[in-house]
């Protein structure tokens, strides 16, 4: 189920020979899942023929995870007066982190922490 892209991305695929890069804002829409293997990630430029382009990623799951520690040691970089960037940050993560624990059953969650579950898996 695809969503509407609620900031944007910007993608770069470089060859020795060619460049090709692509912007997805706010017209634009996406999809983001786990499957058996990896994590999986569209996202889709709709509009004119012309227009329309898409780009679509798998990363294994150990990639995945190292690409989460490599961010986690560059959150220095995002200014602390980015408040409004750090908190939907934070935010994801926990919901990420508590969809992953199986520990913990929805009976067991505060009301916040049930919102956000529902959040990632909408």
């Amino acid at each position: 189920m695809t969503k509407p892209i609620p900031d944007k991305a910007e993608v770069a695929l470089e060859y020795p020979d060619k460049l090709y890069i692509g912007t997805f804002e706010h017209s634009s829409r996406f999809d983001a899942h786990l499957d058996e293997t990896g994590i999986s990630l569209s996202l889709y430029r709709t509009g004119e023929a012309e227009q329309r382009k898409s780009i679509r990623m798998h990363f294994h799951y150990g990639l995945f995870a190292e690409i989460l520690r490599d961010l986690a040691k560059t959150v220095s970089l995002l200014p602390p007066a980015d408040a409004q960037h750090r908190d939907a940050l934070r935010e994801a993560a926990k919901a990420l982190y508590l969809a992953l624990d199986d520990t913990l059953r929805p009976s067991e969650m505060t009301p916040d922490e049930e919102v956000l579950l529902t959040h990632l898996m909408e």
